[in-house]
């Protein structure tokens, strides 16, 4: 029997905190997680891939905002576009070259995917997500008569933008074929890019960015996947993460995970959205969620490790 599971790779697969994220760095790495990923498919699994890109997109911006009176800066979806492309492209590459070591015949293919978002979520009015370069107090000064909402950190000003609650993959029927017919897709890199529908014109992209693991799960429900496997940098979830009373949680129900999110155990900035995701997916229908450590991916998969959100 075939089991199917969306694998939602975190910010750390990709480029390590200790790293600058060179090219050759990120290759490396890639060619490790694709290792991971391959022996997961030797097991019988079809998976759908998703990843974050805030180091790749953020280097992006840098660039547009270094290079702004040489060549024209491209908008916040377009930067979004190109880091789910040359992400998709160093994972496509690494795994089907690891898929081949192992006799595995597979094509692994990155669709550019848009999600769905209500034009009139809250978010729109309350940007909360800081992206890009830090900038000076001069240019910070600028950028807020242009009319962009920005927050202080202690590195400089950061523009902040809005992140809206996904709906549905816009693709997400061209992924189901495609993985039926036997294809590894890379799908929803970064969350995708949110989009509406406009009355008399169609789709229409929106200067904001969807967290990925809640794309994610939206992503897991439209092709009817058993698990929802997100893949971050620590091993397991904790309730009183960084106090002295942490404690990991290695199988739990869905009802207990949701008395802990509505306790306020798991902070928007960190575990909260990857919880909210195991509790939307497990409401949908969905059989498991496990969240555990990229470098443990195998023995998170094999119970060995990790936290197992069941029913």
């Amino acid at each position: 029997m075939t089991k199917r599971a969306v694998v939602a790779l975190g910010g750390n697969a990709l480029i390590k905190p200790s790293q600058k994220g060179t090219i050759y760095e990120q290759f490396a790495n890639t060619r490790e997680v694709s290792k991971i990923l391959t022996r997961i498919i030797k097991e019988g699994w079809e998976i759908v891939l998703t990843h974050g890109n805030g180091p790749q997109v953020g280097s992006i911006l840098i660039q547009n905002e270094m290079a702004k009176d040489i060549t024209p800066p491209m908008p916040l979806g377009i930067c979004v576009a190109e880091s789910q492309g040359l992400i998709g492209y160093m994972i496509q590459q690494c795994l089907y070259n690891a898929l081949r070591k192992e006799g595995i015949d597979k094509p692994v293919v990155t669709i550019i995917t848009q999600v769905y978002v209500n034009k009139d979520d809250p978010a729109f009015k309350n940007p909360t997500k800081p992206i890009g370069p830090h900038y000076s107090e001069k240019r910070a000064l600028e950028l807020l008569r242009q009319g962009y909402p920005l927050i202080k950190e202690k590195e400089g000003w950061r523009i902040l933008v809005p992140s809206p609650d996904p709906l549905r993959i816009v693709e997400a029927d061209i992924i189901k074929r495609m993985i039926e017919d036997g294809i590894v897709v890379i799908a929803a890199g970064g969350g995708g890019l949110p989009v509406i529908e406009k009355e008399n014109w169609g789709l229409d992209g929106l200067e904001a960015v969807v967290d990925k693991d809640l794309s994610a799960e939206r992503l897991a429900e439209a092709i009817n996947a058993d698990l929802l496997f997100i893949l971050t940098d620590v091993e397991k979830v904790y309730l009183n993460y960084g106090t002295e009373k942490q404690k990991p949680l290695d199988k739990v129900r869905l009802d207990e995970i949701k008395k802990y999110y509505a306790q306020g155990h798991f902070p928007p900035g960190s575990m909260g959205p990857k919880v909210l995701a195991a509790i939307r997916f497990l409401e949908s229908g969905g059989k498991k969620v496990i969240i555990s450590h990229i470098e443990k991916a195998w023995e998170a998969l094999k119970e060995k490790t990790g936290t197992h959100i069941v029913p």
